[in-house]
């Protein structure tokens, strides 16, 4: 049962991995940058921000617990923001155990207030239409291991889990880890639509999605590409939240024509579209309050 029904939580995604320069000039890629994007997309209206570290240059993904560090302190001296660190691909390339608690050891040294938790695995590619091929073609692997290997990293840096679910048997993956501890309730969950090997991007699929969440669980919508604003659109209709960033598309109209310069213009859309519809985006502190997040003055660097 959502806190506040007449608002919404706006979670800016501002990086991602795959995404390049060479694809879209103004991803950040240092701690300094990724932090004023944050005080952008807070400026224009969100809540959240969720941040992939980056190696400063040359833009590729980083484990560091010093770069997520500088990145926390960057963010913190602009804005009061709600910060949501990524933790996708941390089992990626690595066999031991040792090496992946390694790899996520960021999550319980630097602390971030929540921490994306992949709920599955699937094949994640993307097709072009125009090359008659893919742009890329991979395993996205997240055996049980390694989902409670990332649990055990959130629950020792105090994180709210973020339940990345990109298809619908993500969803109930998460029965048996409430069971065993390793979650607790309520559950916030981000459906992810529109890469190719999970969910279809359709405001049927989205719909019977935020059927199967408990009434006690929040839950977004992550739209990929070109489907975001109807994704959005639908979210806000249904009475979810929503996320949109530089990670996940970078333009400001469907057809794909008008480059955004800042995460902020892709916010300033979203809050736009939020109060066309009637729902006022929350504050960082009001979204604290509904996400069962500590306030800011009461949490532990």
């Amino acid at each position: 049962m959502p806190l506040y029904p007449d608002k919404v939580i706006i979670t800016c995604a501002l990086d991602g991995v795959l995404t390049r320069r060479e694809q879209c000039p103004y991803i950040p890629y240092t701690p300094e940058e990724i932090a004023e994007e944050a005080r952008r997309a807070y400026d224009a209206g969100a809540a959240v921000v969720h941040i992939h570290g980056r190696e400063p240059d040359t833009g590729d993904q980083t484990w560091s617990s010093e770069i997520y560090g500088a990145i926390k302190r960057e963010v913190r001296k602009r804005c009061p923001i709600v910060i949501n660190f990524s933790t996708g691909g941390f089992n990626m390339g690595v066999s031991s155990e040792g090496e992946k608690k390694k790899n996520i050891e960021y999550v319980w040294k630097v602390r971030p207030e929540m921490a994306a938790l992949n709920m599955g695995s699937m094949n994640y590619a993307k097709y072009s239409e125009k090359r008659k091929g893919f742009v890329f073609d991979f395993v996205f692997m997240n055996p049980f291991s390694d989902i409670l290997i990332a649990c055990e990293a959130m629950k020792a840096g105090g994180a709210l889990p973020e339940l990345e679910c990109f298809d619908f048997g993500h969803i109930h993956n998460a029965e048996p880890l409430l069971a065993m501890g390793a979650l607790k309730g309520p559950l916030q969950y981000s459906f992810v639509m529109g890469v190719l090997g999970g969910v279809a991007p359709t405001t049927e699929n989205l719909a019977a999605m935020a059927r199967q969440v408990r009434r006690e669980d929040t839950w977004e919508v992550i739209g990929i590409s070109k489907q975001q604003w109807r994704l959005v659109g639908a979210a806000l209709a249904l009475g979810g939240n929503i996320r949109v960033g530089l990670e996940d598309n970078f333009y400001l109209d469907p057809a794909g024509t008008k480059m955004a310069k800042s995460n902020g213009e892709l916010v300033e859309k979203a809050a736009r579209m939020a109060r066309d519809v009637g729902r006022e985006p929350m504050t960082p502190d009001e979204a604290r309050a509904a996400l069962g997040i500590p306030p800011l003055a009461d949490q532990r660097d």
